[in-house]
């Protein structure tokens, strides 16, 4: 896997086939899909920045590339992609074969253009944040909630405008530009509130009467700049007012009945929010920030009613249609999210609560504007705070936030675009190159990311529309290159608008004999996580969708196809190196919390699937298969079977499987450190032993947003669950022979043994 990763580290993309199938069944017979993991604006120290316009073909508007053919005599170029002869303009009158542009040199597939007009024509825009805040909360998730807000606006730039809204029975708009006493403008939490009569409501033309015609749209149209700086302020002005507010806030003083849930509009809070940005600042990549201590019970995007004796929905209940609020709240929902995609803004979520809030019903919004969101049970943990200051801070480890993102692709004619799995949202562009059959946001080559960052990550999944031609029944296979190209034209965080451009070339195969061929090219990592993401798409989007029997059916095929064995005997089947992991992830795919919903609640799902759809292939991998790494006396930190019996009681164990990790100490080593031996100077070793996994864990921890949970634990305490779960049940409560040391799984699963030798049988059929 290799020499994948080191062409993902030129430019940041990802494929399960490298080597393509060159004909329509041929794909459908490689049944994972042929797809591109893209993450559009990975750093890379070596990329060139080119301060001039890119030059682009006449007819399908690709960008000048090292996969052109050029005539440096005739000044001319051919566009890979449509065959167009293209001339070069006057200032590229003196390149030649030894004097070549940068956008020409075979190193820079991926390269960014900077252009200056574009640099003097507009001072940088600053960041804008919106806070919203819940106040339904108890006083001690306040006081957490308030000191970790404090803290963010230390953070923010001076010059980032900020603005406040806090809701809990009612809406609270502050305007922070008034000094001398704290004054809000409040609106009924149960009533939809529209652009007009905010604007009305909120005085925005008492000064500049209110225009007759035309929409409303900041300070260029119709509003003044005294007007709209009422609500939104640099940091540096406002930060007094804004953290005397933060202290005088109080829980929402509205009584709340016994048995009744507190009346929380969070829906009209978030569609007051998008409002007041889209009329102050439109286009401006401005961000939402909703910190929300409990389920919404007011308004339209109601998750549950008041009465404390109806439970809030859960996945049985979404699976038999009995959720009496879901789809009304998904719908407002959707609605929001088309609001702020229009509006180029973003909607970042903070849900802290021990119930759920609605992160299931929230996550389309979130989604389509390319949102983040943490989900953790406190204001107080370590989880929702790390992760607040990873916005706001700057240097090596920052989330390099950007926003306005336009991503298009361009393709060889023989392929078509079925759609992105990922936070973007379609920009319904059609074209020859969009496929009849859609997935995630299709039909389109154009989308729109109102927010991304230096981790965001595309699934773009293709559909191969040649067919079999006549002569492809000769003996020999054919062979071709099919050309991709990415296109990313963002606003950079330093506030210049950029265009990423990546341009890829891979060989397609058709014909007998492919099979080898595609072997080769053949990416473990990046199939399982293409399949995780279509797996998870489909559970939400399908009717009645069995994805166990879905996973096990693509499988059992990818292992007929490639698999060596003679018929009907499956102790001779054999994979290639190149497809022996697969089975692997598929086995961990299986039963993952994407896959497995039993014990998670639709908010948690929600929230787990939201993060494996914006994340690079090694991160998503981590989900579906954790990594575990042994750490003993006898030998240097080495990574171990992901197995019940790798657990010893001389040893220590480190899970990392993304949304926690996991520090497990065996019986003996948790026994040697109750007793303080790492205190005493002759056991200095294993005060080394102790400490080193910590060490690991802080650099993981340091490169993860959001911040994963941290949990120290021994082997047969509470809380060795977190590993024990994620392990092969290699040795359950049925087995004969108990590991000495080690320990067993109370579980009916069956062991990955198991599962392959099942596999095989069935391949080899």
């Amino acid at each position: 896997m290799g020499e994948f990763v080191e062409l993902e580290a030129q430019d940041g993309v990802r494929m399960p086939w490298n080597v393509l199938p060159g004909s329509k069944q041929e794909s459908s017979n490689c049944v994972v899909p042929v797809s591109a993991i893209y993450t559009p604006i990975k750093p890379f120290p070596n990329m060139p920045v080119l301060p001039y316009s890119p030059l682009r073909c006449r007819t399908c508007r690709s960008v000048l590339n090292p996969f052109c053919t050029v005539d440096f005599s005739a000044k001319i170029w051919v566009c890979p992609f449509c065959f167009q002869r293209n001339q070069f303009p006057p200032h590229y009158a003196s390149i030649s074969d030894d004097n070549l542009p940068a956008e020409l040199f075979s190193q820079y597939t991926t390269i960014e253009f900077e252009d200056p007009q574009m640099i003097s024509s507009s001072a940088p825009s600053p960041m804008i944040f919106m806070f919203v805040v819940d106040t339904c909360m108890i006083e001690e998730e306040m006081a957490f909630l308030k000191s970790a807000l404090s803290q963010a606006i230390e953070l923010l730039h001076e010059n980032s405008l900020v603005g406040l809204i806090t809701f809990g029975t009612l809406v609270h708009v502050h305007e922070l530009g008034f000094g001398e006493i704290t004054k809000t403008y409040v609106f009924k939490g149960s009533k939809d509130v529209s652009k007009e009569q905010l604007l009305e409501q909120m005085g925005f033309f008492l000064k500049k009467p209110k225009p007759s015609t035309g929409v409303i749209a900041g300070a260029k149209d119709g509003l003044s700049a005294d007007s709209i700086s009422r609500f939104l302020l640099p940091a540096s002005q406002c930060e007094f007012t804004l953290n005397s507010v933060l202290e005088e806030l109080q829980k929402d003083p509205w009584p709340v009945p016994p048995g009744q849930r507190a009346s929380r509009c969070t829906s009209t809070a978030l569609s007051v929010a998008a409002c007041l940005l889209g009329a102050c600042v439109p286009g401006s990549g401005a961000r939402i920030l909703a910190f929300i201590g409990g389920p919404s019970t007011e308004g339209l995007g109601a998750i549950v009613s008041k009465n404390l004796s109806e439970p809030i929905r859960s996945h049985k209940d979404l699976d038999k249609d009995s959720a009496p609020h879901y789809h009304k709240a998904v719908k407002l929902y959707e609605g929001l999210a088309k609001q702020l995609v229009h509006q180029g803004h973003v909607l970042d979520l903070f849900a802290c609560a021990l119930d759920q809030v609605g992160v299931a019903e929230l996550k389309v919004a979130v989604e389509k504007t390319g949102g983040l969101v943490v989900l953790a049970e406190s204001f107080g943990h370590s989880v929702f705070k790390n992760s607040l200051r990873c916005i706001f801070q700057s240097g090596g480890h920052d989330l390099g936030l950007s926003s306005n993102g336009i991503f298009e692709v361009n393709c060889s004619k023989d392929i078509k675009v079925q759609g992105i799995i990922g936070p973007c949202a379609s920009l319904e562009k059609k074209g020859p190159l969009c496929s009849d059959t859609v997935v995630g946001q299709g039909n389109t080559t154009a989308w729109k990311m109102c927010g991304l960052d230096k981790a965001t990550t595309l699934c773009l999944i293709f559909e191969i529309a040649k067919k079999d031609s006549p002569d492809a029944t000769a003996q020999q296979p054919s062979s071709y290159q099919f050309y991709f190209q990415f296109l990313t034209y963002y606003q950079h965080s330093s506030g210049q608008m950029r265009l990423r451009v990546t341009t890829l070339s891979r060989r397609w195969v058709a014909g007998p004999g492919s099979a080898q061929d595609l072997i080769a090219g053949f990416d473990q990592e990046a199939a399982a996580v293409a399949m995780a993401r279509l797996v998870s798409f489909k559970m939400e989007n399908e009717a009645e969708f069995d994805p166990i029997r879905w996973l096990d059916k693509a499988l059992i095929h990818i292992c007929a196809r490639f698999g060596d064995y003679q018929k009907d005997s499956p102790s001779s089947f054999s994979l290639s190196t190149r497809l022996s992991i697969f089975p692997q992830f598929m086995f961990h795919l299986r039963r993952s919390q994407f896959v497995q919903v039993f014990n998670n609640s639709p908010d948690e799902t929600a929230y787990f699937r939201v993060i494996l759809n914006r994340e690079n292939v090694a991160n998503s991998a981590v989900m579906i298969q954790p990594s575990l790494i042994s750490y003993s006396f006898h030998s240097v930190p080495e990574p171990a079977f992901l197995d019940v019996a790798a657990i010893a009681a001389d040893r220590i164990l480190l899970l990392d499987s993304y949304f926690t990790i996991v520090i497990f100490h065996g019986a003996t080593i948790a026994q040697w450190r109750k007793a303080g031996y790492h205190n005493q100077p002759e056991h200095q070793a294993f005060a080394q032993l102790l400490q080193a996994p910590h060490d690991d864990a802080d650099e993981i921890i340091k490169e993860r947003f959001p911040v994963p949970r941290l949990v120290i634990c021994d082997q047969h305490g509470s809380q060795a669950r977190f590993l024990l779960a994620k392990l092969n049940p290699s040795a359950t409560y049925n087995s004969d022979s108990r590991p000495p040391g080690g320990d067993v799984l109370f579980t009916d699963d069956v062991s990955f043994e198991v599962f392959l030798d099942h596999l095989q049988r069935l391949a080899v059929q």
